[in-house]
């Protein structure tokens, strides 16, 4: 007869959550948030094309603090899957498979997005006078 107390697969009760568990479930979530992301980036692009009227909506709601928050939101992913991503091409070519190594390059990706899209926001900033 079979035991009935055990689970016949382990849940993510068993497991403590870890760098590799992190950043593989960002890299999947990221991507998803890029393609939707993408489709504001979409949206842009056709109200620039309806006219004047159009494109000041569209730049009003992107200048508004929920409108930032979006944009921030999906540059930040954008930076966190192209820094996740050249790690995963360089494990593919065979490299970086040490544990430590593994663990110090996914905090790499998690720190290495953050101060991206820091950079990126901060120059943008400048450039427009915005800081």
């Amino acid at each position: 007869m079979a035991n009935r107390e055990r689970p016949l697969s382990p849940h993510l009760q068993v497991y403590a959550w870890q760098i590799q568990m992190v950043t593989s479930i960002l890299h999947r979530a990221t991507g998803v948030v890029l393609v939707l992301g993408s489709l504001l980036v979409l949206c842009g692009f056709l109200s620039l094309a309806a006219g004047p009227e159009s494109w000041a909506k569209f730049s009003g709601f992107t200048r508004s603090g929920f409108g930032f928050l979006i944009l921030f939101g999906w540059s930040w992913a954008l930076a966190y899957h192209l820094i996740n991503g050249i790690r995963h091409l360089v494990q593919d070519a065979g490299y970086a498979y040490k544990v430590e190594t593994f663990v110090r390059n996914g905090w790499i990706s998690v720190v290495g997005s953050l101060v991206l899209t820091a950079a990126i926001w901060l120059v943008a900033m400048l450039q427009r006078g915005a800081a």
